[in-house]
């Protein structure tokens, strides 16, 4: 019986309850001023693209957050490195509401991201420190619909503070958030990685662990899929509302509920993977649903360059995408991170760089290509053509060994 299966009912409901607070963070931090983008173009008198790039800082921030805090995680102990990242997201929040310009939104926005990062990573390796097998499968899962649910919630709550505020009151909400967040991580969450298992290599034992994950093919395969599969997911998130707004002329809570839809389908897939498990194989079910968001993703590049079906043709593939996407992230993460459990913080700490890393490429790419529906068309099919290539090429799926798949997890970000 793994540790978190032995304590009471209660105070296991209460910790898994702050992990999910954890986890909606960074969504929280990405999504919620998403329908703010179009305004803060005009307030900042500048483009798309560089308000784009406000957004890539976050997602750096989270991904060098990530590579920093995982390592530090596990030589030093949960807490202190949880506690400190969200203090440093809240202290940034604050600022973000006063920023002048755009270039210190930006810088700003890199600073929340890393914040942002330790919530993510740390919770991840919580689960790992408390649970495994089965029971680590189920929690993130479940974790997974906080992440699922986060979209959703972010940008229609940004969307009702818009109706009485300006965008600096998204920050001022992002700023409370965090505040509850860091308080209930450090009422709730006792340290959960013993002295004795902690790795004290220092820089040069970081270097090592690292250099060991770059030394194996399949990982690095698997967790590029599952960069390239999130490069897909935030080439819409970056793109949709100067899409939905400002191409299709949506209003920003016609957008937040457009946004909700996308969100519903990347929840249902992320639950049903769940089920699905009982009778396929993670890596089957990473494979065919890269190649399904595959062929959508063409769909949804054809009918935006034709114009086919105006709206709809836009909005059908798209989610039909993200559904996929949300079978692929799941499990491409949890293959990689069940080769390397004796370093789980540096390992997912690995994992989320090169997530939001590829992200951070793909946001503003959307805005170089010319910010519409089908320059977001493009990169969406771009990551999901890339995602596939790397599974079947690299990884090559039908070789991995089934008998290690007793161990695997289902990660969430």
């Amino acid at each position: 019986m793994s540790p978190g299966e032995r304590l009471p009912l209660g105070r296991r409901f209460r910790i898994v309850l702050v992990l999910g607070l954890l986890t909606a963070l960074g969504p929280l931090t990405i999504d919620m001023y998403l329908p703010s983008l179009p305004t803060i173009t005009d307030d900042m008198h500048s483009t798309a693209a560089a308000v784009q790039l406000t957004l890539t800082g976050t997602l750096v921030g989270l991904a060098f957050g990530q590579l920093l805090v995982g390592p530090l995680s596990d030589a030093i102990g949960r807490r202190v490195p949880l506690l400190t990242g969200i203090a440093v997201h809240v202290l940034a929040s604050i600022l973000c509401v006063f920023a002048p310009n755009l270039a210190l939104l930006g810088t700003l926005r890199v600073l929340q991201g890393l914040g942002a990062a330790a919530a993510a990573v740390v919770a991840m390796a919580i689960v790992r420190d408390l649970f495994d097998g089965n029971s680590a499968a189920r929690l993130f899962s479940r974790l997974m619909l906080v992440v699922g649910v986060a979209p959703i919630l972010a940008p229609t709550i940004g969307g009702l503070v818009l109706t009485w505020t300006s965008w600096r009151g998204v920050f001022v909400v992002l700023t409370v958030a965090g505040a509850g967040i860091m308080t209930a991580a450090a009422v709730v969450l006792p340290e959960t990685l013993p002295v004795s298992r902690r790795r004290n290599g220092g820089v040069l034992g970081t270097v090592r662990d690292y250099g060991r994950l770059f030394t194996d093919r399949v990982y690095v395969g698997l967790i590029l899929v599952a960069g390239l599969a999130m490069a897909a997911l935030f080439a819409y998130v970056s793109g949709s509302s100067y899409v939905f707004q400002d191409e299709y002329g949506m209003s920003e809570q016609q957008f937040a509920l457009i946004f909700a839809g996308g969100a519903v389908g990347l929840i249902g897939a992320t639950q049903a993977n769940v089920r699905l498990l009982r009778r396929w194989t993670p890596q089957q079910i990473m494979a065919g649903s890269l190649v399904a968001g595959l062929g959508f993703g063409l769909a949804m590049l054809v009918l935006a360059a034709t114009g086919i079906g105006g709206l709809v043709g836009i909005l059908i593939p798209l989610w039909l995408v993200l559904t996929m996407v949300g079978l692929a992230m799941p499990n491409a993460p949890a293959l990689a991170l069940s080769r390397h459990g004796e370093a789980a913080g540096t390992a997912a700490a690995l994992l989320g760089a090169v997530q939001f890393g590829v992200g951070a490429l793909a946001a503003p790419l959307v805005g170089v290509l010319g910010v519409g529906a089908v320059a977001m068309a493009v990169v969406v099919f771009g990551g999901m053509l890339a995602a596939t290539l790397v599974c079947f090429l690299v990884v090559q799926p039908h070789r991995l060994p089934v008998e290690r798949l007793d161990h695997v997890v289902v990660v969430a970000h």
